[in-house]
């Protein structure tokens, strides 16, 4: 079991970040809640994993705290809800979003997310109810960790691409390209990058 990766920050390619740890490049698949906390690239990273053994493949994903884990832990083990989905839940709600729609009963919340249909959000209610009691949150979220001997960081503008990128990362979560290009079209600035585009794109569903 990989529980924890320290190293640089190499790429961010949302919902992926390769970190890289002594020589070895750590692909992870990350929520975007958490994402949007990572600092730039050459930074150095904390991230808590959880790994997922396929017979296909050997799956990272990660988190900003112990907390967070925890929360995808106990999703992934409602009835028809994989880690794949649990990503797509977790990325378009923080944790505590996830807690008031279980604690109200807030199905529409739910629904509103790809893969997420009526009868998976009310069984996804009713399972994590009794499962979030045991769940504590209150960590302070916090990726990054100065690295030894650097100077600084090149904070590059927002890519040419950067619109083309959200819509690439919003069809990795699971939403179809015409819900992507949609989401994107209505929040797209030229000063945003990727990742603000993809937050945008996130809330505006909310």
């Amino acid at each position: 079991m990989i529980g924890r990766i320290r190293g640089i920050l190499v790429e961010k390619t949302p919902p992926f970040v390769l970190v890289d740890v002594m020589g070895v490049g750590y692909e992870i698949q990350m929520p975007m809640t958490s994402l949007y906390q990572l600092p730039e690239t050459g930074c150095e990273v904390n991230i808590y994993t959880h790994f997922v053994v396929r017979e296909d493949a050997q799956l990272l994903f990660g988190f900003a705290n112990k907390d967070e884990r925890a929360l995808f832990r106990e999703v992934i083990k409602a009835n028809g809800v994989g880690p794949k989905l649990a990503l797509t839940i977790l990325s378009g709600m923080s944790a505590q979003q996830f807690i008031v729609a279980v604690n109200e009963g807030d199905v529409t919340a739910l629904v509103k997310l790809p893969g997420v249909g009526k009868k998976t959000a009310e069984r996804l209610l009713v399972e994590m109810k009794d499962r979030l009691g045991n769940l504590e949150f209150g960590q302070a979220m916090s990726f990054s960790v100065p690295v030894a001997g650097a100077t600084h960081v090149i904070v590059e503008p927002p890519s040419a691409s950067a619109k083309s990128d959200a819509i690439s990362a919003l069809i990795a979560l699971g939403y179809t390209q015409a819900q992507a290009d949609k989401m994107v079209k209505g929040v797209y600035r030229e000063e945003l990058s990727s990742e603000e585009l993809i937050r945008e794109a996130l809330r505006s569903i909310a």
